[in-house]
């Protein structure tokens, strides 16, 4: 979900007090081009001198924080308020916090916008991914170590199926971001890699909502549901909040998608 830099060749906005780029450099209003799917230019777009832990709470931002917020803490509570199982408790919680290291990944690099920003925010991205891989991948092992000890069914509801194509779907795509960002001649050079940037991003989105889907449908296994006692509510609220904090801050021309 990394930036491409703004289009080359746009001519500057001439406003009363003359050419935009004799405005101050505090002008928080970036080219139109630069606007978020709900909001007007600048409501989910860095400023210059803005710092990159500032993009985790801009604009809706904050809606996804609280709603990652309400995930870890049903889940927290659930775990600490009922007898630990080895090979099954640390599931829920490693999850979760992977889940809550991609949406930070996801919101401090979306508002990215000069060079210099773009470039501190795909390494916070990457770093931020790499930890949620590893935070899901532990997840995932503890509770195949747990179906493999006691000779459970791998694949018995619909949270399995999600997550185990999640899972998968989320290492394609790290390693194509990854190739694109650090060895950008597998593709043919900077340019031409630049170019697929967009596909990252969309893909990108879809994992989240992937993983959003695998989170509300774990809210409905037995384990969950009978042996947590999570209710389903909090989940689904968490989820709602998290998709009301990201993704009115897309913005479409990062996408390939030209407004007129």
């Amino acid at each position: 979900m990394s930036s491409s830099p703004p289009p080359s060749g746009e001519a500057p906005a001439i406003t009363a007090s003359g050419p935009a780029s004799a405005a101050p450099e505090t002008d928080p209003s970036p080219p139109t081009e630069s606007a978020p799917l709900l909001g007007r230019p600048g409501d989910a777009t860095q400023k210059p001198d803005s710092p990159l832990s500032r993009n985790l709470v801009l604009g809706t931002a904050w809606l996804a924080q609280l709603g990652a917020l309400v995930l870890l803490a049903t889940v927290l509570v659930a775990v600490l308020t009922h007898p630990a199982l080895p090979l099954v408790t640390p599931h829920p919680l490693l999850q979760t916090l992977g889940v809550v290291a991609v949406v930070q990944a996801v919101l401090v690099l979306q508002p990215t916008f000069t060079p210099e920003a773009k470039a501190a925010g795909q390494t916070a991205h990457a770093a931020l991914q790499a930890l949620a891989v590893a935070l899901l991948v532990a997840g995932a092992a503890v509770i195949e170590a747990n179906k493999r000890a006691h000779g459970l069914p791998h694949f018995h509801s619909a949270h399995a199926y999600l997550g185990v194509a999640t899972l998968a779907l989320l290492a394609l795509q790290g390693a194509f971001g990854l190739t694109i960002w650090a060895v950008p001649r597998v593709w043919g050079g900077v340019d031409q890699a630049k170019a697929l940037w967009k596909y990252h991003r969309w893909v990108g989105y879809a994992v989240l909502i992937s993983l959003l889907a695998t989170v509300t449908t774990a809210a409905k296994t037995d384990y969950v549901k009978k042996v947590l006692e999570v209710k389903f509510w909090p989940v689904l609220l968490g989820v709602a909040l998290i998709v009301a904090g990201v993704f009115p801050r897309i913005h479409p021309r990062k996408l390939g998608i030209q407004r007129s």
